[in-house]
């Protein structure tokens, strides 16, 4: 049976939308990680996301999710969150249009402004633990892909530890283009499965890291955050240095367990490329 129509996700449809006569439409999307379907309601346009309980990434909770979205719910920050059961969380579709690769760079002032207001909303009490989560990707792994260059990069990062935090928020940590909604003069972030609380130079230093943003565009994004929060701009660059060892080990690890599960050539493609950058 497709996932598109697990009697449990119809399930809670019709707990949610008692009013609403079917179960509606199901339009499976496409998606790196979990399962991701569009529903057409009669009155409503809906996202839910699952969560297998095998090939589930490390890190990724949808009932932190759900009470993460709870918690933005009096915001605009986030799509609003309709419900959570059996591993599949619903939440209202947002219309518009994801933000193009092209159009990120002329973004990056507002992006900044929606990451400084996120970053001013009380933490959610789910600490995000880089150490222990770099830690489960290589247990999860398989036993002839853990090589050298892995383990020692590892066994360095536990051994200096942590960065000290900058200062504590709720951090999305997976802003990129494709989960920018623009929805007229106004960019909305979706996809939060990997939100939690954190150090804000991690958010900004796994932005930089995660769209290759050039010295300009960096430096552009840290002086417009640094003034909105009231930062010292120079501090706020030296602490994203301090994480970015830890951010290139988590996306060789991230794309390594992919690869893994999916056997996606592109998969490995990309983690090779991403282990290169930890030896070096």
């Amino acid at each position: 049976m497709s996932y598109s129509i697990d009697p449990k996700l119809t399930r809670l449809i019709q707990q949610r939308f008692p009013a609403e006569q079917s179960a509606g439409s199901f339009l499976p999307l496409s998606g790196l990680t979990g399962l991701t379907t569009k529903i057409e309601l009669a009155h409503t346009t809906l996202l839910a996301r699952y969560q297998p309980q095998k090939k589930s990434l490390p890190g990724v909770d949808r009932q932190r999710e759900y009470r993460i979205l709870r918690q933005l719910r009096q915001t605009d920050l986030a799509p609003a969150v309709r419900g959570y059961a059996d591993s599949w969380l619903l939440l209202d579709w947002l219309p518009g249009e994801a933000l193009s690769e092209e159009g990120f760079p002329a973004a990056l002032e507002s992006v900044a402004g929606e990451l400084a207001k996120l970053h001013r909303q009380p933490p959610s009490g789910y600490p995000l633990q880089l150490q222990k989560l770099l830690e489960r990707y290589w247990q999860l792994s398989q036993p002839s892909r853990r090589h050298c260059g892995w383990l020692r990069a590892l066994r360095r990062l536990q051994r200096i530890g942590e960065p000290k935090p900058l200062r504590l928020a709720l951090l999305h940590m997976d802003v990129h283009p494709g989960n920018l909604i623009r929805q007229e003069n106004k960019l909305r972030l979706i996809d939060w499965e990997y939100a939690s609380d954190g150090d804000i130079a991690l958010e900004l230093a796994a932005l930089v890291a995660g769209n290759a943003l050039e010295p300009t565009q960096q430096s552009a994004l840290i002086e417009h955050y640094a003034a909105l929060q009231r930062l010292d701009a120079t501090c706020l660059r030296r602490q994203m240095a301090r994480w970015q060892p830890w951010l290139t080990l988590l996306a060789a690890s991230w794309y390594e367990l992919r690869w893994q599960q999916s056997g996606n050539e592109a998969f490995y493609t990309l983690a090779a490329q991403a282990w290169q950058r930890v030896r070096s």
